[in-house]
């Protein structure tokens, strides 16, 4: 850490706030939020602090880091957001509208406007929506136009110029589908109550607009303007039928969200989609799809997607459903309750009325992500990436390595030898076909990695013989001369050898060599070629000692717990394979045991893990 960072660090305040972590230029990399801003900025560079790859090559990469104090959470979730989309930062997570949906504006000038439009700006209007479905937007549209008569020129409507007779009614005004304010047949303050109760409407509450009409028509008929209550009356039947196209079986008619998550992480992508629910209805769905989401857990995906929406929103409900609880709960109801002035209740309903349109909102979720998942691939197929490309001319390998496994070798003096092998479809890692093996044929304590990689080897590539694919375009064999005639020798025998390339990749001058020839090829250091290669043997050397470790880990515990007497080994790894620990182990009932060991065994892992308590033989009541 540098002077300067040790001096930023032991300089900042305790209040709430908003930091950014920049990079040796000055560039932004994260932007992040903290109710104490001393606290969580410190934490990123606490040792004790379990770190992931991404947060790993953030740290790296901190020279500075820029705060901005705020009195409350709500106002540096504000500035956050906002920061985020003006800045986008590598490292925060992207997250985004799919297309370019539009919104129903209502202007902020003399007289607004209201109409449709795919742009958001800055100048003081209301917006609504996005509307992923056009066709109900038009139908919103529809039902405005026919229970109120607005204006749809975009003259300048000053008061002077009004006053002066500058403009002449239109044809609209002729077919009474506008008052005509133009020619001050209309006041400011009767327009303004009807773009009042268009914002109504457009935000769900219909009911509540319904009652306005309905006390506008007995107050003019009881006036005896029966023309006009007659117009009122029209409107109320409009408005019936317009809420009619919207009802769902809900009978509380609460206003409420209902947001849930449907993630990938094997593709970096994760879809959040939003119901909204006014009065009983659903007003509209909503979906958002968000990158570099690999690390990221569930909660904090629905944490980020909760403060996209509400930093944009116009109406806050009582009530919101989400499939998992965010990650701050607490500055997300402390937001809500500040910008809604009343209590917001969050909610992750498990079973009932609720749970189902939870279980609605993750369907919907799902076939989004499916539906994105399937344009990028037709976007992307018979598109090889720049990297992939220059690997085949480095190479010179007779098509392009789209699909290349890479195999390493792991263990630790001899002790506990498993092996690797990664897959990297067009440059990217597709873990669903990644594999990994315990060497069978060599004895404990034997070092031999050139046996153990032919074992290996020789068994993937005879039951992807047995399968029928997929092949690869190229293997890459971690090591030098002797662990690729290991692997060839391999291929040879289970009679694939030529099927595809094969090469070795020396980790000491990164040297490239293929079957039979003594001189190895060096790819330039700069060449997006390497780089590609040297990312996949990395892969599989951090999956190998990923898995060693994992394999070291489960005999040290399957050792503790054949330590309890009558727990031979094959008990053993069956509770730690339920379990996937002894702190598990010891924290689960007695009858949870029982269900993966029986009865007896149950007992006497409990008496040991507790405390040596005698063992009672007597069975224990189910």
């Amino acid at each position: 850490m540098t002077d300067h960072l040790t001096f930023v660090l032991s300089n900042l305040p305790t209040r709430p706030g908003v930091y950014q972590h920049k990079d040796a230029d000055g560039t932004v990399i994260y932007v992040g939020k903290a109710k104490n801003l001393r606290s969580r900025v410190r934490s990123y560079f606490q040792e004790s602090r379990p770190r992931d790859k991404r947060l790993q090559a953030l740290v790296a990469k901190i020279a500075d880091i820029e705060i901005i104090i705020t009195d409350t959470e709500a106002e540096a979730l504000l500035l956050e957001n906002n920061l985020i989309k003006q800045i986008k930062p590598r490292y925060n997570v992207n997250l985004k509208d799919d297309k370019t949906y539009p919104y129903i504006v209502i202007t902020n000038e003399r007289f607004p406007r209201v109409f449709p439009t795919r742009y958001v700006r800055r100048d003081g209007s209301q917006y609504f929506g996005p509307y992923t479905d056009v066709k109900a937007m038009h139908q919103v549209l529809e039902a405005i136009r026919s229970l109120f008569k607005l204006r749809t020129c975009s003259l300048h409507l000053s008061e002077p110029a009004i006053e002066a007779g500058k403009f002449q009614s239109c044809l609209e005004f002729h077919i009474q589908r506008c008052a005509a304010p133009c020619i001050g047949l209309q006041s400011e303050a009767e327009y303004m109550e009807t773009i009042r109760r268009i914002a109504t409407l457009l935000n769900g509450h219909t009911r509540e607009l319904g009652a306005m009409i309905e006390a506008d028509m007995k107050r003019l008929a009881a006036a005896h303007r029966f023309e006009e209550a007659g117009q009122r009356r029209d409107q109320l039947r409009a408005l019936d039928r317009y809420s009619e196209r919207q009802k769902m079986d809900n009978t509380d008619m609460a206003d409420r969200d209902i947001f849930a998550l449907c993630v990938d992480r094997e593709n970096d992508v994760a879809v959040g989609v939003l119901f909204k629910i006014r009065e009983g209805k659903v007003l509209g769905r909503h979906h958002r799809v968000m990158r570099r989401v690999e690390t990221e857990s569930d909660a904090a995906l629905m944490q980020t997607l909760l403060e996209q929406h509400y930093t944009e929103a116009n109406f806050f409900p009582a009530e919101v459903l989400c499939s998992v609880a965010p990650e701050d709960e607490a500055v997300i109801l402390a937001f809500l309750r500040d910008l809604r002035g009343k209590k917001v209740t969050l909610r992750v309903p498990e079973r009932g009325d609720k749970a189902s349109f939870i279980r609605l909102a993750e369907s919907n979720a799902e076939l989004i992500l499916g539906e994105w998942k399937r344009q990028r691939a037709e976007q992307s197929a018979g598109r090889i990436p720049k990297s992939v490309e220059s690997l085949q001319r480095d190479l010179r390998l007779p098509r392009p390595p789209r699909r290349i496994e890479c195999f390493d070798i792991s263990h630790l003096s001899g002790t506990g030898t498993v092996a690797s092998c990664v897959v990297f479809e067009d440059g990217m890692p597709k873990k669903s076909d990644y594999r990994h093996f315990k060497v069978k044929t060599l004895d404990e304590g034997q070092i031999d990695d050139f046996a153990s990689m032919r074992e290996i080897v020789g068994r993937r590539y005879a039951r992807l013989l047995e399968e029928n694919g997929p092949w690869p375009d190229l293997v890459v064999i971690d090591g030098g001369k002797w662990q690729l005639s290991s692997a060839v020798a391999a291929l040879q025998e289970a009679g694939v050898y030529g099927k595809f390339p094969v090469v070795g990749l020396a980790k000491r001058l990164e040297e490239i060599f293929f079957p039979g020839d003594s001189e190895s090829v060096l790819i330039p250091r700069t060449s997006s070629s390497l780089h590609l290669v040297q990312r996949v043997r990395n892969e599989a050397h951090r999956f190998a000692v990923t898995f060693q470790r994992k394999q070291r880990q489960l005999t040290t515990l399957q050792v503790e717990l054949t330590d309890v007497p009558g727990i031979g080994p094959a008990t053993a790894q069956k509770l730690l394979t339920a379990f996937g620990s002894m702190k598990r182990i010891a924290l689960a009932t007695e009858e949870a045991i029982a269900e993966i060991a029986g009865k007896s065994a149950a007992r006497k892992v409990v008496a040991h893990l507790r405390g040596g308590v005698a063992v009672d033989e007597r069975p224990f009541e189910t």
